[in-house]
């Protein structure tokens, strides 16, 4: 552990594309890491950093017993950091998220989606049984959400942002833990912070209701204390005119035409990203926001990043305040609930929509959907357990 110093927000410079916040020096506080992010060609010619190896979090258990001699502190470094690429749709946050993730030596972690979801642990795809369902049952993915965001009065629009809003919170968990037991930092596409944009965008098109709009605030604020927010968010600023413009040279079906691809509709989304999402991240996280309208070098972004100190921050500061722990053991517990308690931390999203019944299920169709669910191949039992999929040795399992 070090010494390092915080700092305190002050008036914000603008230095070419990027925005860059000025700071003075203030206080004293206790830290694990102590250098700034460091790209590729950066660390070329440096000895390699003795560390452990990976934890394999996905296939053993970090206990107690593991922990006495796996202390997390011992696998953080300056690039143990998570970073959010944030900005509207086509603004081509996924290429430069890989690419930086790439650079920086970093993992990285794609936005989920919806028909991904669809897809079972046998690879068998749900939406072969929509047939079998209600209309309020059946499967809704991002292509329908483009073709026809007011499907039964927007109550599927307004589950499905909700669904959006789970997976990307099980996303930025399966994130913290990959950091906390490996040590390698994270590069993601979007997160469950930034999420609110997107309801903010359709309430205001009127797809869905002030009702619904108000139940997903009230989700979100009861479940996104429970995570830890990123060290470095980066936006890419692109205009509504260069916007429609992606859209229309990606040409995604159904995109182009949609009613939540319209100018108004993303002016929405832009401002919401700017008012709402920006304005707070920033009370905890840096921030780079980059004019998009024409792609920059990665190599840019990554020296931007490398400017970063991220150890100038306090007990007594706000930004960083997830990332700091009383010691190690606060450090091992943390790592523990973010990796096996996930189905716990998950609970928090299951807020009872006592007053919302436009996204609730008629209980008759729910009966339907569990039956018709379960007798779909691979979803009689957990994974490694049907023996008509394939699975062996079932009778000598433990878990």
């Amino acid at each position: 552990m070090v010494f390092f110093s915080t700092c305190r927000i002050s008036s914000p410079k603008l230095c070419g594309s990027v925005i860059i916040i000025a700071r003075k020096q203030q206080v004293c506080a206790v830290t694990v890491a102590h250098r700034s992010i460091s790209g590729k060609a950066m660390r070329e010619g440096l000895p390699p950093v003795n560390k452990p190896a990976p934890f394999p979090y996905k296939e053993k258990r970090y206990n107690f017993f593991r922990a006495l001699f796996d202390p997390t502190p011992n696998r953080l470094d300056e690039n143990s950091k998570l970073i959010v690429v944030e900005g509207p749709p086509a603004a081509g946050k996924g290429l430069l998220a890989k690419e930086l993730a790439e650079e920086l030596g970093m993992a990285y972690f794609p936005s989920p989606t919806v028909a991904e979801s669809y897809i079972n642990d046998y690879g068998y795809d749900l939406r072969q049984l929509d047939p079998k369902l209600p209309k309020s049952c059946q499967s809704y993915d991002e292509n329908d959400f483009l073709k026809d965001p007011m499907r039964l009065n927007g109550s599927k629009a307004g589950r499905f942002q909700l669904a959006k809003l789970g997976y990307r919170y099980k996303r930025h968990l399966e994130a913290l833990a990959h950091i906390l037991n490996t040590g390698q930092g994270v590069v993601m596409d979007r997160s469950p912070y930034s999420d609110l944009v997107y309801i903010t965008a359709m309430a205001e098109a009127g797809i869905i209701s002030k009702n619904v709009y108000n139940y997903y605030h009230s989700v979100r604020n009861n479940a996104l204390f429970a995570l830890w927010r990123p060290h470095l968010v980066i936006y890419l600023d692109v205009p509504v005119a260069e916007t429609r413009a992606n859209i229309e040279a990606r040409n995604r079906p159904y995109e182009k035409d949609s009613k939540v691809a319209t100018p108004e509709y993303l002016q929405v989304l832009i401002d919401s990203y700017k008012k709402d999402y920006l304005k707070d991240i920033s009370t905890h996280a840096e921030v780079l926001v980059y004019d998009w309208r024409k792609p920059a070098d990665t190599e840019i972004v990554v020296e931007d990043i490398e400017r970063i100190n991220f150890d100038q921050y306090g007990v007594y500061d706000t930004k960083m305040k997830d990332w700091r722990c009383y010691d190690k053991w606060d450090w091992n517990n943390k790592r523990q609930v973010f990796t096996h308690s996930q189905h716990y931390l998950l609970g928090h999203l299951n807020v009872p929509p006592i007053r919302c019944p436009e996204i609730s299920f008629d209980g008759a169709d729910v009966k339907i959907h569990e039956a018709v669910m379960e007798e779909a191949p691979g979803n009689g039992f957990a994974k490694g357990f049907n023996a008509e999929m394939g699975d062996k040795g079932i009778l000598f399992k433990l878990s």
